[in-house]
């Protein structure tokens, strides 16, 4: 029977012509097709019976409309990590989405001075917004902060030293080091004091004519507490002036805002860094900036010059659509906190209070058609900013619980659907987090949840 069966499989090119009436792409549905026949085979060899025609033209055309689509499919975010690397980090504000249509759909100014038609500099449309902002003299802009890390150590300190605590050597995800970084950058790591007290008196002890520069590193996603200390970035500053050698700060999550009054933990600004003495700062512009994969470096013109001018910096440049969506967020900080915290998914998520998220959270749970065995409850829950920021420090929010059979099972459903979804499992149960699930996704992740429950259970 399984070689009867196997014999009425219908040919890549046969199927294709079911899919003619369907215009789509020839390679895309030759790939779909082959794909299906192959599957068919598998199942038929395994024991199965051959399926209708009708049916292998129809999943066909649902692979083919899949391989169509974008493979960067939609997910609902369910975990209650603001900034979840996963999944993009952050949402971009609206009028950023707005700026990445505008510019995407055709040519742009953007390397082009209007007055004199001159070839000009690209980074020329958020450096102006960037010293606004930081008091900086200058700056420009990479594809990450690693990048911008890279980029710095070699322009200003190749073949050099520099100076650097050794409980500040970090490791954030995947596997960005910063001694690698340095041996990369061609600078020469003299790294001081111990893991958990550094004092200053480590930094100028290992001062040589040797020493390009003093740096300082974010500890970005750990904490050490304790009996531990760090020198103030004003003291290494002032070593620094000493000896005639500029201090780098590498902020890693890099803050606009003081995040204290949204009611967290203070973090140090991009602006702070600079009022305080560092020559050059750096920072991901898409953390607790939330704007597109960036790394903006400020400073003192000599070395913002320096560092452009460094050939690293053309293979490290960011494209007209990362300018554009950083310049329409950027744009959002110049507004006061009201604003930002309107405009500015971000920050509308880091603010938005636990009642609301709770409201939210019961239209879930009354939404969700479940089976017999199955149960949603509205229960507290904690939210994180993620991406390396605030690492341990917990946002009070709400979420709904399911309680089922197999929680691992019923993520794995959520993950294959479209949209896919994406939650937590604690304590043997799944929690949908409703801090960044918007209020236009409760019925779609209500009817993805009963969906899948109901297929796994009823």
């Amino acid at each position: 029977m399984g070689q009867e069966d196997l014999q009425k499989l219908p040919s890549v090119h046969e199927l294709m012509e079911r899919l003619a009436g369907d215009a789509f792409p020839h390679a895309l549905a030759r790939q779909a097709c082959r794909s299906v026949i192959d599957a068919e085979r598998r199942r038929i060899l395994s024991g199965g019976s051959a399926r209708p025609p009708e049916e292998l033209r129809e999943e066909a055309a649902r692979e083919a409309s899949e391989l169509a689509s974008t493979s960067l499919g939609p997910v609902v975010n369910a975990t209650g990590i603001i900034l979840h690397t996963a999944f993009g980090r952050a949402c971009l504000p609206e009028a950023a989405a707005t700026a990445l249509e505008s510019v995407s759909r055709g040519y742009c100014s953007l390397q082009w001075d209007w007055e004199s038609g001159a070839r000009g500099e690209r980074d020329a449309h958020v450096e102006w917004l960037l010293t606004e902002m930081t008091g900086a003299e200058a700056a420009t802009v990479v594809n990450n902060n690693a990048g911008a890390t890279m980029l710095v150590l070699a322009a200003m300190a190749r073949g050099m030293e520099v100076i650097v605590s050794r409980g500040q050597l970090v490791e954030i995800g995947g596997s960005f080091r910063i001694p690698e970084v340095m041996l990369q950058s061609g600078a020469v790591m003299r790294e001081v004091g111990c893991t958990n007290r550094t004092h200053l008196r480590d930094y100028g002890d290992a001062v040589t004519d040797r020493t390009a520069a003093l740096m300082r590193v974010h500890p970005s996603n750990y904490r050490i507490r304790g009996f531990a200390g760090e020198v103030p970035l004003e003291d290494l500053v002032a070593l620094g002036r000493e000896h005639g050698i500029p201090v780098i700060d590498d902020l890693g999550a890099g803050a606009l805002v003081d995040l204290s009054l949204l009611g967290l933990p203070t973090e140090p600004t991009i602006a702070d860094s600079i009022r305080k003495g560092a020559s050059v700062v750096c920072s991901s512009g898409d953390k607790l900036i939330g704007g597109p994969q960036a790394g903006l470096i400020v400073g003192r013109r000599e070395y913002i010059d320096r560092i452009r001018k460094h050939p690293l910096a053309r293979a490290l440049r960011v494209c007209k659509l990362t300018l554009a969506a950083l310049e329409a967020t950027l744009k959002l900080f110049l507004e006061d906190l009201e604003c930002l915290k309107r405009d500015h998914p971000v920050y509308a998520m880091i603010s938005e209070p636990p009642d609301s998220i709770r409201e939210r959270a019961c239209r879930l749970a009354g939404l969700i058609g479940l089976p017999a065995g199955v149960e949603a409850a509205v229960v507290p829950s904690d939210s994180y900013m993620g991406s390396g920021a605030l690492p341990d420090t917990a946002i009070p929010s709400w979420a709904v619980e399911i309680r089922c059979p197999d929680p691992e099972a019923l993520a794995r459903a959520l993950r294959s659907g479209r949209p896919a979804v994406a939650g937590r499992i604690e304590s043997d149960r799944f929690l949908a987090d409703m801090r960044t699930v918007p209020e236009d996704l409760v019925e779609k992740l209500a009817d993805r949840i009963g969906g899948a429950a109901s297929a796994l259970w009823a």
